[in-house]
């Protein structure tokens, strides 16, 4: 069984904002593979189905992006999964321009809150993730406001491939491990 996270804030204030891209590629996960995102248990919004023959549970937590790890150990505790190789967390990435993907099978945080409390409440920063880049912050604006802001028109069709290319990789992970999406995905512009 792999659980598969993707970060971002509830509420309709930050729905397609750049720091809920995770809550972005779930919902297209879900959509391409008719995955019911409806039952709220453990601090998140979950539901269970099938990619590539093995088990999975989407999960979007609810405990605002700060707080992830929270709901994260708490849903990895519940289904007994091995994090180091069944969680898959989706996450935004500042550092990455518009429509590059980077997947990675331990790491740091980056300055990301979300990736950084996860790593707080699993104790290592060993488990893959799929960051999706959502641009760097312009000069003169403040960090919180460029994550939560919206994305501009002409990032919108990038954004928009960046995310099903990202659930792609996701489902490449499950299929056929992180090596090869990395190879696959890992690459500047595409």
């Amino acid at each position: 069984m792999y659980v598969i996270v993707g970060l971002g804030n509830p509420g309709r204030e930050y729905k397609n904002t750049r720091h809920n891209v995770g809550f972005m590629v779930i919902d297209k996960i879900a959509k391409e593979h008719n995955i019911h995102i409806i039952k709220r248990l453990h601090k998140a919004k979950e539901g269970k189905g099938m990619i590539g023959g093995e088990s999975v549970v989407l999960v979007k937590p609810q405990t605002f992006m700060n707080l992830s790890g929270e709901s994260v150990r708490k849903v990895i505790d519940y289904y007994k999964i091995e994090e180091k190789t069944n969680l898959i967390v989706i996450s935004d990435d500042i550092s990455l321009d518009v429509g590059n993907l980077r997947i990675r099978k331990k790491g740091s945080a980056g300055g990301h809150n979300g990736l950084k409390n996860i790593i707080l409440h699993l104790g290592h920063d060993e488990f893959q993730r799929v960051r999706v880049g959502v641009g760097e912050k312009p000069s003169g604006y403040d960090l919180v406001d460029h994550v939560l802001g919206h994305f501009g028109k002409e990032d919108m069709e990038l954004i928009d491939d960046s995310i099903s290319r990202a659930a792609q990789a996701v489902e490449m992970i499950i299929t056929d491990g992180c090596d090869a999406a990395m190879n696959t995905f890992n690459k500047k512009g595409r």
